[in-house]
Protein backbone atom coordinates (compact mmCIF):
# COMPACT_ATOMS: atom_id res chain seq x y z
CA UNK A 1 0.00 0.00 0.00
CA UNK A 2 3.15 2.26 0.04
CA UNK A 3 3.50 4.96 -2.25
CA UNK A 4 6.28 7.52 -3.35
CA UNK A 5 4.41 10.88 -3.08
CA UNK A 6 3.00 12.46 -6.31
CA UNK A 7 5.50 14.71 -7.35
CA UNK A 8 3.66 18.07 -7.29
CA UNK A 9 3.06 16.81 -3.96
CA UNK A 10 6.76 15.84 -2.79
CA UNK A 11 7.92 19.23 -4.20
CA UNK A 12 5.37 21.26 -2.21
CA UNK A 13 5.53 19.19 1.08
CA UNK A 14 9.75 19.01 0.50
CA UNK A 15 9.27 23.06 0.13
CA UNK A 16 7.45 23.38 2.94
CA UNK A 17 9.68 21.23 5.14
CA UNK A 18 13.12 22.74 3.63
CA UNK A 19 11.89 26.32 4.17
CA UNK A 20 10.60 25.50 7.70
CA UNK A 21 13.97 23.40 8.98
CA UNK A 22 16.24 24.96 6.86
CA UNK A 23 15.20 28.54 6.87
CA UNK A 24 15.65 31.01 9.37
CA UNK A 25 12.46 32.11 11.10
CA UNK A 26 10.52 34.98 9.25
CA UNK A 27 8.36 35.40 11.62
CA UNK A 28 7.80 35.70 15.36
CA UNK A 29 6.18 32.78 17.25
CA UNK A 30 5.61 32.99 20.48
CA UNK A 31 2.18 32.62 20.98
CA UNK A 32 -0.38 29.26 21.41
CA UNK A 33 -2.58 28.76 18.93
CA UNK A 34 -5.10 26.60 17.98
CA UNK A 35 -6.49 25.38 14.11
CA UNK A 36 -9.40 23.10 12.94
CA UNK A 37 -10.00 21.57 9.78
CA UNK A 38 -11.52 18.65 8.25
CA UNK A 39 -8.71 15.89 7.08
CA UNK A 40 -10.21 13.69 3.76
CA UNK A 41 -9.01 10.78 1.82
CA UNK A 42 -10.77 9.25 -1.34
CA UNK A 43 -9.87 5.70 -1.52
CA UNK A 44 -8.40 3.90 -5.01
CA UNK A 45 -12.12 2.18 -4.65
CA UNK A 46 -13.71 5.48 -4.70
CA UNK A 47 -14.95 5.53 -0.83
CA UNK A 48 -14.19 8.81 0.87
CA UNK A 49 -13.67 9.11 4.53
CA UNK A 50 -13.08 12.17 6.51
CA UNK A 51 -12.52 12.99 10.18
CA UNK A 52 -12.03 16.50 12.34
CA UNK A 53 -8.91 17.99 12.94
CA UNK A 54 -7.29 19.66 16.21
CA UNK A 55 -3.53 20.99 16.08
CA UNK A 56 -3.20 22.69 19.18
CA UNK A 57 0.43 24.80 18.95
CA UNK A 58 1.36 25.07 23.08
CA UNK A 59 5.00 26.05 21.20
CA UNK A 60 6.42 27.12 18.71
CA UNK A 61 9.71 25.75 17.86
CA UNK A 62 12.95 27.29 18.81
CA UNK A 63 15.74 28.26 16.33
CA UNK A 64 18.25 26.20 18.07
CA UNK A 65 15.45 23.51 17.70
CA UNK A 66 15.30 24.27 14.02
CA UNK A 67 18.95 24.33 13.32
CA UNK A 68 19.43 20.57 15.20
CA UNK A 69 16.35 18.96 13.38
CA UNK A 70 18.06 20.48 9.90
CA UNK A 71 21.24 19.08 11.10
CA UNK A 72 20.11 15.67 12.43
CA UNK A 73 18.03 15.11 8.83
CA UNK A 74 21.02 16.14 6.89
CA UNK A 75 23.55 13.97 8.69
CA UNK A 76 21.17 10.83 8.92
CA UNK A 77 18.01 10.97 7.35
CA UNK A 78 14.51 10.16 8.63
CA UNK A 79 16.08 8.35 11.58
CA UNK A 80 18.41 10.86 12.76
CA UNK A 81 15.34 13.69 12.69
CA UNK A 82 13.31 11.41 14.45
CA UNK A 83 15.63 11.20 17.24
CA UNK A 84 16.55 14.77 17.55
CA UNK A 85 12.40 15.43 17.42
CA UNK A 86 12.46 12.66 20.56
CA UNK A 87 14.93 14.93 22.45
CA UNK A 88 12.57 18.01 22.00
CA UNK A 89 9.70 19.32 24.39
CA UNK A 90 6.23 18.49 23.42
CA UNK A 91 5.14 21.19 21.07
CA UNK A 92 0.99 20.50 20.94
CA UNK A 93 -0.83 18.43 19.55
CA UNK A 94 -2.68 17.08 16.33
CA UNK A 95 -6.07 14.97 17.05
CA UNK A 96 -7.54 13.48 14.41
CA UNK A 97 -11.14 12.10 15.36
CA UNK A 98 -10.29 10.52 19.04
CA UNK A 99 -6.57 10.00 18.19
CA UNK A 100 -4.24 12.66 19.77
CA UNK A 101 -0.21 12.52 18.70
CA UNK A 102 1.93 14.59 20.70
CA UNK A 103 3.37 17.91 18.42
CA UNK A 104 7.34 17.83 18.59
CA UNK A 105 8.11 20.54 15.93
CA UNK A 106 6.15 23.56 14.98
CA UNK A 107 6.99 26.41 12.47
CA UNK A 108 5.56 29.30 10.98
CA UNK A 109 6.42 31.19 7.67
CA UNK A 110 5.36 34.75 7.14
CA UNK A 111 3.84 34.29 3.05
CA UNK A 112 3.68 38.02 2.85
CA UNK A 113 -0.65 37.19 2.85
CA UNK A 114 -0.59 35.51 5.76
CA UNK A 115 1.51 32.01 7.00
CA UNK A 116 2.71 29.07 6.35
CA UNK A 117 2.37 26.31 8.96
CA UNK A 118 4.27 23.15 9.38
CA UNK A 119 3.75 20.80 12.40
CA UNK A 120 5.69 17.23 12.96
CA UNK A 121 4.52 14.54 15.42
CA UNK A 122 8.17 12.15 16.02
CA UNK A 123 5.86 8.92 15.52
CA UNK A 124 2.94 8.14 13.25
CA UNK A 125 -0.53 9.34 13.53
CA UNK A 126 -1.80 6.07 11.54
CA UNK A 127 -0.64 3.54 8.76
CA UNK A 128 -3.41 4.60 6.32
CA UNK A 129 -3.84 1.52 4.35
CA UNK A 130 -2.71 -0.71 6.85
CA UNK A 131 -6.09 -1.31 8.58
CA UNK A 132 -6.33 -5.05 7.39
CA UNK A 133 -5.17 -7.42 10.28
CA UNK A 134 -2.54 -9.20 8.01
CA UNK A 135 -0.54 -5.57 7.36
CA UNK A 136 2.23 -4.97 8.38
CA UNK A 137 3.46 -1.92 9.61
CA UNK A 138 7.01 -0.85 7.24
CA UNK A 139 10.07 -0.24 9.75
CA UNK A 140 11.02 3.76 9.08
CA UNK A 141 7.81 5.41 8.44
CA UNK A 142 8.01 6.74 12.16
CA UNK A 143 6.94 10.62 11.71
CA UNK A 144 3.80 12.57 10.63
CA UNK A 145 4.00 15.94 8.93
CA UNK A 146 0.92 18.58 8.58
CA UNK A 147 1.86 22.03 6.31
CA UNK A 148 -1.10 24.18 5.36
CA UNK A 149 -1.43 28.02 4.76
CA UNK A 150 -4.00 30.21 6.59
CA UNK A 151 -4.41 34.41 6.40
CA UNK A 152 -4.28 37.11 7.79
CA UNK A 153 -7.27 35.96 9.83
CA UNK A 154 -6.48 32.49 10.34
CA UNK A 155 -8.43 31.06 7.50
CA UNK A 156 -7.23 28.34 5.49
CA UNK A 157 -8.53 26.51 2.43
CA UNK A 158 -6.29 23.87 1.62
CA UNK A 159 -3.44 21.77 3.19
CA UNK A 160 -1.81 18.35 3.14
CA UNK A 161 -1.35 15.51 6.36
CA UNK A 162 1.12 12.74 5.62
CA UNK A 163 0.16 10.69 8.95
CA UNK A 164 2.87 7.86 8.50
CA UNK A 165 6.10 9.31 6.10
CA UNK A 166 9.72 9.36 6.10
CA UNK A 167 11.71 12.07 5.25
CA UNK A 168 15.32 12.34 3.84
CA UNK A 169 17.55 14.56 1.79
CA UNK A 170 18.44 13.33 -1.60
CA UNK A 171 22.01 14.12 -3.10
CA UNK A 172 21.21 17.72 -4.14
CA UNK A 173 20.13 18.77 -0.55
CA UNK A 174 16.54 18.62 -1.86
CA UNK A 175 14.10 16.59 0.23
CA UNK A 176 12.40 13.80 -0.18
CA UNK A 177 8.33 12.57 1.96
CA UNK A 178 7.80 9.38 1.47
CA UNK A 179 4.11 8.83 2.86
CA UNK A 180 3.01 5.64 3.66
CA UNK A 181 -0.53 5.80 2.24
CA UNK A 182 -1.80 5.17 -0.99
CA UNK A 183 -3.82 8.24 -0.93
CA UNK A 184 -3.28 11.87 -0.73
CA UNK A 185 -4.80 13.28 3.01
CA UNK A 186 -6.12 16.44 2.36
CA UNK A 187 -7.24 19.08 5.17
CA UNK A 188 -9.70 21.71 4.00
CA UNK A 189 -11.38 24.15 5.63
CA UNK A 190 -8.86 25.40 7.72
CA UNK A 191 -9.47 27.95 10.58
CA UNK A 192 -7.77 29.65 13.50
CA UNK A 193 -9.80 29.53 16.87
Amino acid sequence: MRRTATMSRLMAMALVLTATICVPRAQAQSKAETFTATASVKTAAGVSVTAPVVISIARWTTDAERTAAGTALKSGGSAALKKALDAMPEAGTIRIGARTTPLKYARALSTGAGRLVTVVASEPILYLGAGAPESKVKAGFDLALASFEVDAAGKGTAGELAPAATIRMDANGALVIEDYGAEVVRLTGISKK
